[in-house]
């Protein structure tokens, strides 16, 4: 049975790099013994180097360290938590990351959506973390502006969460009066993403996507959902692209053969 202990640990944490090795010593525990009959986390696992990815299957396998500095094994019964952002059956298939490793943690995956397909819980993040920097600021802000809330969920957001946490923590900083507001210019879409040949001047990313969005309805004939609808063709949820729509007040029905 498991006790109710949980560690958060960085992979550099769990095995040093060379140099670091002998300096620390024999008879100091590391994370993963002190997590045994526990739950250990591993962040960012795709930037695992190839030597590391090696130690850590061997832990998986045989259930059994060896502390620095000592060739006696110890077993260790660890529940192993890992996460990344990285696409890992790519980094699979290019050899940039062992498919035994991938498989063994790959038991449970949970999938954990980009900000992009969860627009419905912007308005909420918004406000728990204008709140949270507010507090660290020592400021009073009792109001977000509702053209910032479209803004934020009409934005693609491809830094994601941590995204959204930079944009809102600098606007709280610059924010002088008791409502949240931030730039238009700070989520300017780039020129890369833009539609070609539109012949039109797009000033912010709300801009783009409704022309990205249009173009799409345009060639499904007004048709959201289904295997040939404009989510499809945009790679989103169909909820997502509905959301945008209303809040791009874009008129479906114009797209619509008649």
């Amino acid at each position: 049975m498991r006790r109710d202990t949980r560690f958060a640990d960085r992979l550099g944490a769990l095995w040093p790099r060379e140099g670091s090795l002998h300096r620390r010593a024999a008879a100091a525990a590391g994370p993963i013994e002190l997590g045994d009959s526990g739950t250990i986390f591993l962040d960012e696992i795709g930037d695992l180097p190839a030597e590391t990815q090696i130690a850590l299957l061997r832990v998986l396998q045989e259930r059994e360290i060896e502390r620095v500095g000592s060739s006696r094994a110890i077993a260790v019964d660890v529940r192993v938590l890992a996460a990344t952002n990285r696409d890992l059956e790519a980094a699979v298939a290019s050899g940039a990351f062992r498919q035994d490793l991938y498989y063994r943690l790959n038991v449970f995956p949970i999938r954990n959506p980009p900000l992009r397909e969860r627009v419905e819980d912007i308005p909420v993040l918004v406000e728990y973390l204008v709140e949270r920097y507010a507090k660290k600021a020592g400021k009073s802000i009792r109001k977000i502006k509702k053209q910032t809330l479209e803004l934020f969920q009409a934005y693609d957001w491809p830094g994601n969460v941590r995204e959204l946490q930079n944009v809102i923590e600098r606007a709280v900083v610059l924010c002088e009066g008791e409502t949240f507001e931030i730039d238009q210019s700070w989520l300017k879409v780039k020129p890369s993403s833009l539609p070609r040949g539109t012949g039109r001047e797009i000033v912010t990313l709300a801009d783009g996507e409704k022309e990205l969005i249009e173009a799409a309805l345009a060639a499904t004939q007004g048709r959201v959902a289904g295997p040939r609808g404009a989510a499809v063709r945009l790679g989103v949820k169909r909820q997502t692209l509905e959301w945008k729509i209303k809040t791009l007040n874009i008129d479906k029905k114009t797209f619509r053969v008649r």
